[in-house]
């Protein structure tokens, strides 16, 4: 295991490096307990075509939260047939079933912290519980969380961020993708530039910020992935620093 100092040294040399190289040093340093989450909208699609270039297999996890729009299932299906990727599923826990449809309507729009709590961040901490290394997509040009984050993040309990494309912009997303021929989103000439789930995203100007139509008029622009919820292990933990409504949960 790399100690601190290793990691933070690699990180400043990986801001230099181009994300293929990256990659390739997490596939070759952590093989096989190493992950890729996706959520298959138009930006995720240039690092799926690196990944599966350069490691065939590599687990991708989806979280499937049950409020996707038909078209990003479908085209999840297309890729992963396409590209042959290796794509695993990722739900909310059993135990909160009786609470979700009894509120499934409700709870994006009255608690989405919430939501995604339930929905995205407890599947993606159970699914990463098995792997070393975890490769996202996040570009520090999104918002202005992500704005500070760095290429290798240790996480508290030993897992390894790498954030191969962090240091692109929407100008190398648009590159990469016309270089290579690259499918679209469905929705993405739409105006839906960053998809999420539907109850959450909506589509958005030309000229508007990127993730302007992912939870607007909330207050919010995460998810809860790549902010310090993710650290949070339980509801109870989470409740007061993020807002959650845990009264609602029987």
């Amino acid at each position: 295991m790399l100690s601190v100092q290793e990691i933070e040294r690699l990180s400043e040399e990986f801001e230099t490096r181009t994300p293929r190289e990256i990659i390739e040093w997490a596939v070759g340093m952590y093989w096989p307990e190493v992950a890729m989450s996706s959520s298959f909208q138009t930006q995720s699609v240039p690092l799926l075509h690196m990944v599966t270039r350069i490691k065939r297999g590599l687990p991708v996890f989806f979280i499937d939260t049950g409020y996707h729009f038909w078209e990003t299932l479908m085209f999840r299906e297309q890729l992963a047939s396409d590209w042959k990727i290796n794509v695993i599923d990722l739900y909310r826990d059993t135990r909160w079933d009786v609470f979700a449809r009894q509120n499934t309507r409700t709870l994006p729009l009255e608690d989405p912290n919430l939501c995604c709590y339930l929905h995205k961040v407890q599947p993606m901490q159970k699914a990463l519980k098995d792997v070393k290394a975890w490769i996202s997509g996040i570009r520090r040009d999104q918002t202005s969380v992500r704005a500070h984050a760095k290429i290798l993040e240790a996480q508290e309990d030993g897992l390894l961020k790498i954030n191969p494309l962090l240091n692109w912009t929407k100008a190398d997303v648009k590159r990469y993708m016309e270089e290579n021929d690259l499918p679209k989103h469905p929705l993405y000439e739409k105006g839906y530039r960053s998809v999420g789930c539907a109850p959450c995203t909506i589509a958005i100007g030309v000229n508007d910020d990127e993730r302007a139509g992912r939870w607007a008029g909330r207050g919010k622009v995460e998810c809860g992935l790549h902010t310090d919820m993710f650290r949070k292990k339980d509801i109870a933990e989470a409740k007061s620093e993020f807002h959650l409504d845990v009264t609602k949960v029987k």
